[in-house]
């Protein structure tokens, strides 16, 4: 896999999972290449890293995708830092493990709108901590698919 990520063509069909990566939840959206649309899927609660990857295997197992999408963490100005090197790493895991081509989107900001999108709805603060990370997931697939034209 290339630093910047395993390229997908653009003739893909099929389902796509993305990932918001975080070292104690990873938010899952879920879309459709035909479609460019995303929807906030699930969250993944776990510190242990055979636990995260067991149940990543049962979501490719659902929704057999063609493509992950790997949000990647940056400085507002675009440097990286330390979770960028882990969602990278993270991303090699996907491919290494599943075979399945894997890209990464830049994820700035997506969880402080994740959190202004939940919260101008109305949503409770404790719902907003579960579904955050879901939402923020989205978004950095609709960026995705919003790249693709």
């Amino acid at each position: 896999m290339s630093p910047a990520g395993v390229s997908a063509s653009a003739n893909l069909a099929g389902s796509v999972l993305a990932f918001d990566f975080g070292t104690k939840k990873i938010g899952v959206a879920v879309g459709e290449l035909a479609i460019g649309m995303a929807h906030p899927l699930t969250t993944i609660v776990a510190e242990d890293v055979a636990k995260r990857f067991a149940a990543i295997a049962r979501l490719l197992d659902e929704w057999r995708p063609a493509l992950l999408i790997v949000g990647l963490p940056v400085h507002a100005e675009g440097e990286e830092h330390a979770l960028t090197a882990q969602a990278r790493r993270f991303a090699h895991q996907l491919h290494g493990r599943f075979g399945l081509p894997v890209k990464l989107v830049d994820e700035r900001f997506t969880s402080q709108v994740a959190g202004a999108v939940l919260r101008d709805a109305n949503v409770s603060i404790g719902a907003q901590r579960t579904l955050r990370d879901q939402v923020a997931a989205q978004l950095i697939l609709q960026a995705y698919f919003d790249q693709r034209g």
